[in-house]
Parts: C-alpha cells; sequence; structure tokens
C-alpha cells in the first residue's frame, strides 16, 4: 500500500462480504478512535445473514473516525471509519472537530480529481463496497419515537430528519418520492392501509424505518380505543359487546435479522416456489448401531453416526442422481450436479445453520466424521465463513437429536432434496419371523416434484433405509 505524503483522511466503507448479502451488524469495535492502524489490520467485527466475520482494513494511519455503535445495522458501502494517513497521521493522533463513536466527522478535504488517490491493500475480503454509501441506519426502539417525531402530518410532504452529528435546526418541507428503501417498510405500509407520506421518518435524510410505521400503527390503534371510549359512554362498553381485538403491539417482538432473518427468508422462498412432497419409512437401525460400535472399537479416529448417515447419502444419490440436482427455472431446465455438496442442518445460540461439506462423495466415513466436528464447532463459536454455508446440493437434518421421531424437512432453497432422521429408540419389530426389540428410525424425504417422480424418490428412500438395516448393501458401491 502506498501512504499520501501530504496526508489525507481516508473513509472505509463497508465491504461487500459476498453470497448476495446487502448490510451487517456491528457486534464489536476492535479500535478505538485514536488507534494507528496498520495495513489489513482488522477494525471492527459484524455479524450478516451467514457468519461473524473480522473486516481489516485496506489503510494504514490514524483512526480518526467510526460510524455506528455496536448493534447498528450498515448496508454496504456505508462508512465503517476514518483514517488519517501520510502526514494527518504524524501529527498525532486526535479526534476530529464533532465526530465521535456513531457520528459523522468534519468533512475531509478531497484530493483534486487529476491527483491519485492512495491505495489501499486490496485483500478486504471482496471489495470496498459501493462508490457512493447509501444513508446509514440507526436503529430506533420501536416502542417510543424518535427524536424528530415518528407519526406527524406534513400535507402530504416529507420533513426531512436533522442531520446526523450536525446541528439542530428547523428543516423546511420537501417535496419528492417518499424516501423508504426497505421493501419490508413499504410492504408493513401496504399491508395497514397507512400512507407513508403522512409519516416523518426519523432516520438520516428522512429516511422512514420500520419503527416509524410501528409507532404510526400503535398511535392509530391507540386512538381507536379512545374513540370507542367515548361512543361506549362513562359506563365502558355497551353489554354484550366483542371483546376488543389484540394490536400489532401486542406481545414481545423479536427481529427478524441476521441468521434468523436470512432463514425465515430461505424457508418462505423455498414454501412459494418449490412444489415438494414427503414420503417416509420405519427402519431398523439395529445393525447399523453394532457396524458403527465395531468400528470405534478398532482404534483411530471416532466414526459419528451422523457420518455413517451422510456415506449412505451419497451412495444413494449417485445411485439417483435426479435428487442431487436444482432447477434454472429461467431457462426452465434441471440441473444436475456433479459433485455432492453435503450440508447438515446445526442448532447454535444464533439459530438454525446448515454447513456445508464439500466433495461429501468422495469423503470416507472417518474424513467425513473429522469434517462434521470441525464444521459443527465452527458453527456454535460463529466462526463459520460465507462459503461454509453456502453451495450445497443435498441437505442432512438429523432432528432425532431433539428427541422426536418424525418431520417434514423444507428444502433448503435452491436444493432439490432433504433426508430427515428422527431418533433412533427401541421399538417392538418383526425381525426374522419374530417380534422383539429393536433400535428403530424414522426416515424422511422430501423432494422437489419437478425433478423426479415418487418412483425416484422411493427407491432413493429404500435404498437408504436398506443401508441403514443392512450396511453390508454399501459394500457394493464401495
Amino acid at each position: 500500500m502506498a501512504h499520501a505524503s501530504d496526508g489525507r483522511s481516508m473513509e472505509f466503507k463497508l465491504p461487500d462480504l459476498g453470497e448476495g448479502l446487502t448490510e451487517a451488524e456491528i457486534v464489536r469495535w476492535l479500535v478505538e478512535v485514536g488507534d494507528v492502524v496498520a495495513v489489513d489490520q482488522p477494525v471492527v467485527e459484524v455479524e450478516t445473514a451467514k457468519a461473524m466475520v473480522e473486516v481489516p482494513c485496506p489503510y494504514g494511519g490514524v483512526v480518526t473516525a467510526r460510524f455506528g455503535e455496536e448493534g447498528t445495522e450498515l448496508p454496504v458501502g456505508a462508512p465503517l471509519v476514518t483514517v488519517a494517513v501520510g502526514e494527518a497521521a504524524a501529527d498525532g493522533p486526535a479526534r476530529e472537530r464533532g465526530a465521535g463513536d456513531g457520528a459523522a466527522p468534519t468533512p475531509a478535504a478531497e484530493p483534486p480529481a487529476a491527483e491519485p488517490k492512495p491505495e489501499g491493500s486490496g485483500n478486504v475480503l471482496v471489495g470496498y463496497g459501493t462508490s457512493e454509501a447509501p444513508a446509514r441506519r440507526r436503529r430506533v426502539r420501536p416502542d417510543r419515537p424518535a427524536a424528530t417525531g415518528a407519526s406527524g402530518r406534513a400535507n402530504g410532504r416529507v420533513r426531512a430528519a436533522e442531520p446526523v452529528g450536525g446541528a439542530v435546526g428547523t428543516a423546511e418541507p420537501l417535496d419528492g418520492p417518499v424516501p423508504v428503501i426497505s421493501p419490508l417498510v413499504r410492504r408493513l405500509a401496504r399491508q395497514h392501509d397507512l400512507d407513508l407520506r403522512e409519516l416523518t421518518g426519523s432516520g438520516p435524510d428522512g429516511l422512514i424505518l420500520r419503527a416509524d410505521v410501528e409507532y404510526a400503527l400503535r398511535a392509530a390503534a391507540a386512538q381507536g380505543g379512545r374513540t370507542a371510549d367515548r361512543e361506549a359512554g362513562a359506563g365502558g362498553a355497551p353489554t354484550g359487546a366483542a371483546a376488543p381485538a389484540a394490536s400489532p403491539s401486542d406481545g414481545t417482538r423479536v427481529p427478524l435479522k441476521g441468521v434468523r432473518g436470512a432463514v425465515a427468508d430461505k424457508l418462505s422462498r423455498s414454501r412459494r416456489e418449490i412444489p415438494d412432497a414427503t414420503c417416509w419409512v420405519d427402519a431398523d437401525a439395529t445393525e447399523l448401531m453394532r457396524a458403527r460400535t465395531a468400528m470405534n472399537a478398532s482404534g483411530g479416529p471416532k466414526i459419528s453416526l451422523v457420518a455413517l448417515l451422510a456415506r449412505i447419502c451419497t451412495a444413494a444419490l449417485a445411485r439417483f442422481p435426479e435428487l442431487n440436482s436444482t432447477v434454472d427455472t429461467e431457462a426452465r431446465e434441471i440441473v444436475r450436479l456433479d459433485g455432492v455438496h453435503l450440508g447438515f442442518a446445526a442448532q447454535t445460540d444464533r439459530g438454525l445453520v446448515v454447513p456445508v461439506v464439500r466433495d461429501a462423495h468422495v469423503r470416507d466415513a472417518e474424513s467425513l466424521s473429522a469434517e462434521f466436528a470441525r464444521l459443527t464447532e465452527a458453527a456454535r463459536a460463529g466462526r463459520l465463513t460465507p462459503g461454509e454455508l453456502t453451495g450445497g446440493t443435498f441437505t442432512l437434518n438429523n432432528y432425532g437429536v431433539f428427541g422426536v421421531d418424525g418431520s417434514t424437512p423444507i428444502i433448503n432453497h435452491p436444493e432439490a432434496a432433504m433426508l430427515g432422521v428422527g431418533r433412533i429408540v427401541p421399538k417392538p419389530w418383526v425381525h426374522e419371523g419374530e417380534l422383539a426389540v429393536r433400535q428403530v428410525v424414522q426416515l424422511s424425504l422430501t423432494f422437489d416434484h419437478r425433478v423426479c417422480d415418487g418412483g425416484t424418490a422411493g427407491g432413493f428412500l429404500r435404498y437408504v433405509a436398506d443401508c441403514v438395516e443392512q450396511p453390508a448393501v454399501l459394500l457394493r458401491t464401495l
């Protein structure tokens, strides 16, 4: 990286984190204003819908401003930090006038257009963000209006909010389009017949946030309740009147964001786009459990049950490749995939995630066990990268760990199928013509009916069940 000799203030923006991610939440700042940072030194830890990521800064110098407090959500391209490089850094650590955590600093003088800007390292994740940063969004508590007001009327025009970090003053009403960038905010307003032009946004430059819409809905509900009380008279509601319906503000609100929001979006898309069907079968897993015990008794790394199930899945997909595919809706084509990248459901404190075991079809049980263990530990620690959470072609869901027997899995879009495995428990079972107590498991297969018919899906599930009941069947494919 080449530092500027005349000293400049460089603004580092939230980079493109890949995989279609458009925003991230600041989890923890790793530097303070006034700290000296080196090229590619991590300055902030953010959480995306995919994983926790430490973001390195491509500039070396003195941090003169940070943008956003911990817990703030920033869109890609929004400013993260300002770094004084060159002679500006040599002047010593100093906080720019008017700058602070979560506030915009005094704008630094830009170099002439013909003069090249200092180059960064080029190593910041996927890129440096957009050329022009969209307005920053600050978190607003939905249970109270922001300082500028969240539900005032402006005769069909929108009043601009006070600039972040600037002087407080009276802003003149401005005509123009409704300042809403979130489709979720627009949809919420449409669902409740709320005119967004009647709201005053509490975000930067009058941006209307979801909190503004929710506050307006609560205010309207409260106004409706007072009107009903007046109509009922001093004696309260008339005899026989129905109890008031619960307002949208009743109960506890849990934001659908981060991992949980991404999962909600993906599951909803799966249900909308994929015509899925589910078939299931009970299988006697006694011999599979005995085979695993024998493997682990011979010494060496332990073989996990999920690794054996994964090995069975890859063998079944080799016989029924239709289920290792995806649908290209624009081209109206089924794309059968060559390799098996096996996803598996993992429950963490941050929600359900689906890490992906790459090239599972060429791994043996020992290699699969090690990779499952590594990815599970990384998932619980929040260290999975976006690349380890994407690209799956088939998913294995062992919900038996929750103590349930069966389920109807939702396909992990854009895959074509998911195998669900319930708990393995002793049950009465007819074995070799006699009633016996055996270790029984229920297997469920949810599949995309566009890629195959019931015969293919049934054949796949039956093969899996046969391998569970007689692990020696796998020897044919080894």
